[in-house]
């Protein structure tokens, strides 16, 4: 399916101009065209289309990704009020040692964290992971996994990973190879 992604403005870098007007045409995971949005909506009359109340750009990348899903405990909300969770906010240090941890909650913790890096407009994150468990839903998440930081543009044939923000900074949405899968609402 195609889907025309209409923000206010797109920049095809983090730091890049601002073009006022474009769009962003999504084909499966690939980005089809960038240009403006009356343009893109002519030439792909049948697209679903998205309206946006921000800017699109590059996803971020989330470079301390190994020390927050790997070194931190991100709590299910239903475990506030048990012994050692207080809130939803991240346990590290001697209160994440405190927690009886295996593998199986460390996955859930990552899935956890992961979301909380969606919901910040991530689209990569820089490894390696070594608890198996936060491994696997890494990959099973869409991020994209990379051995350093490196700079992202927007073009025509790349996968489809960007994010869309408010003017205040709020990510109104993340996506990850043409998938949404983030949506402020």
């Amino acid at each position: 399916m195609l889907t025309i992604h209409a923000p206010l403005a797109v920049r095809l870098t983090e730091d890049g101009e601002r073009l006022p007007g474009h769009a962003v045409a999504v084909e499966g995971d690939r980005i089809a065209a960038i240009g403006p949005a009356g343009s893109l909506a002519g030439t792909y009359p049948a697209a679903r289309v998205r309206h946006w109340s921000g800017e699109l750009a590059p996803g971020r990348c989330a470079v301390d990704a190994a020390a927050w899903l790997e070194a931190a405990y991100h709590p299910d909300p239903r475990e506030v009020g048990l012994p050692g969770i207080p809130d939803t906010e991240p346990l590290t240090g001697s209160a994440l040692a405190a927690l009886p941890m295996d593998e199986v909650r460390w996955g859930h913790s990552a899935r956890r964290g992961l979301q909380r890096l969606l919901r910040e407009g991530v689209t990569s994150v820089v490894g390696p992971f070594t608890r198996p468990s936060v491994r696997t839903a890494v990959q099973r998440s869409g991020l994209t996994v990379l051995p350093a930081p490196r700079p992202v543009t927007l073009s025509t044939g790349a996968r489809a990973d960007f994010a869309v923000h408010a003017a205040d900074g709020r990510c109104l949405a993340t996506v990850l190879a043409g998938r949404l899968l983030h949506r402020r609402t």
